[in-house]
């Protein structure tokens, strides 16, 4: 069995340790906050205090951090994972990126001489903790075919689409969309309860209608029950829609609803509800209502 170092462990990077423990691999963990890798370390992974550290132990090492500064911040410096690496270490960042330093990221790794990939995923905390995730693969076949039992035992497909960037690119162009749905969702939940129709015929219209897309549904109940319980935390879907928006414009495509969508995620963080989930995106609207 490999030996895998995984850097990060929040709502998703948890559920993946575990699946990884699961399935036999030798698991080091690092986080920022000691506890988190304390946890795992009970449950059978070693827990280190650096990135350096962590990818010292590993054939493999993945990171699943929640932006560009973190992922820097795991990989670079003295203290990173790319100072521990042994060259023919395979470097797979996993976290949603933008394309820009995933490049660099993978051009770091390269004069390392380390293998790259990139492989985000789509699903959130239920499919990080149940191995149904989907990774989305940028890079050398080669490299893929060399890390697929690692990756199969924390997911239910991996796609490879093509060069580094291509990963990237593809999960900012998933989650754009889940972005504005929900956003729009935030909109059409403030029509309904404002309106004096009945909230849950409503929702089971929509749910079972046109609209009823797996995140309508799941979205559209917790905002009902205002469960907000992190699956996918709102800042850090305002996040992935500002490097969509981004990454749109370097192709000369204005993302018009991306930059409504990001406006609404980015007034609702600025409202408190940045560290809750995205489903709370609708609760501003309901503030508004109420005055």
């Amino acid at each position: 069995m490999q030996s895998v170092a995984l850097m990060g462990l929040g709502n998703m990077g948890a559920g993946m340790a575990r699946r990884l423990l699961k399935a036999g691999f030798a698991l080091t963990v690092y986080n920022r906050t000691r506890a988190r890798a304390e946890a795992l370390a009970a449950e059978g992974a070693t827990a280190t205090g650096s990135p350096r550290e962590a990818a010292e132990r590993a054939q493999i090492v993945i990171s699943m951090v929640a932006d560009d500064n973190a992922s820097r911040a795991a990989w670079m410096g003295e203290t990173g994972a790319l100072a521990g690496a042994k060259a023919g270490t395979v470097l797979i960042e996993s976290s949603t990126l933008s394309v820009g330093w995933v490049k660099e990221l993978a051009a770091a790794a390269t004069s390392k001489g380390c293998a790259f990939l990139e492989a985000p995923v789509t699903g959130s905390k239920p499919q990080a903790d149940s191995g149904e995730l989907l990774f989305l693969a940028g890079g050398e076949a080669a490299t893929l075919d060399s890390v697929r039992p690692v990756l199969a035992s924390m997911s239910r497909a991996i796609v490879h689409l093509g060069p580094v960037g291509s990963g990237a690119t593809m999960k900012l162009v998933n989650n754009f969309l889940c972005g504005v749905q929900a956003a729009s969702l935030a909109e059409a939940m403030a029509v309904i309860e404002n309106s004096g129709l009945d909230r849950d015929v409503a929702l089971d219209i929509l749910g079972n209608g046109a609209p009823g897309s797996p995140l309508v549904k799941g979205v559209s109940r917790r905002m009902a029950t205002r469960d907000y319980r992190v699956n996918f935390a709102l800042q850090l879907m305002a996040k992935d829609l500002t490097y969509a928006v981004a990454e749109g414009a370097r192709h000369g495509v204005p993302l018009r609803m991306g930059e409504a969508a990001l406006n609404v995620y980015r007034s609702a963080a600025a409202a408190g509800l940045g560290e809750q989930d995205l489903a709370a995106v609708v609760e501003p609207y309901r503030r508004n209502a109420a005055r």
